[in-house]
């Protein structure tokens, strides 16, 4: 980047000497002719970016893998958010559920809630030993 940023301040140089000699009615002409080499210098810079962003993006599909898979972070923040957004749903629901049904519908919102975190929690284990299968096949 610093080759980069070397040629830029030459450019600008360049830009400022010729506004000294052909003075200011010609301003606007040399700035829009400078902002038009920094354009094209940004959109190489982003076309670049892109294209590796893409690349990355199509190794990790050729690879069969996610980006939970990729990062065991992922799976163990996911199940973690989902604890924590039933636990905060729990008590609204256990007042519809005590309001409604007395102590039988506090009993089924939780074997609810229990319920639906188990199976989250078994997806999620499942989902580990598919991911570490998947790779054991590839070091074989």
């Amino acid at each position: 980047m610093e080759a980069r940023d070397a040629e830029l301040k030459k450019e600008l140089d360049a830009t400022l000497h010729a506004r000294r000699e052909l003075g200011e009615e010609y301003d606007s002409a040399l700035v829009d002719s400078f902002l038009g080499k920094v354009e094209q210098r940004l959109d190489g810079t982003i076309d670049r970016r892109m294209r590796r962003h893409l690349a990355e993006q199509q190794m990790v599909v050729a690879r069969g893998s996610t980006r939970s898979s990729t990062n065991p972070m992922d799976s163990w923040s996911e199940r973690f958010g989902f604890g924590v957004i039933s636990l905060i749903l729990a008590v609204p629901l256990s007042a519809i559920g005590v309001v409604n049904a007395g102590m039988p519908g506090l009993f089924t919102t939780w074997a609810g809630i229990v319920g639906i975190n188990a199976v989250q929690a078994v997806r999620g284990a499942n989902f580990g030993r598919r991911r570490q299968e998947r790779t054991s096949e590839w070091d074989d």
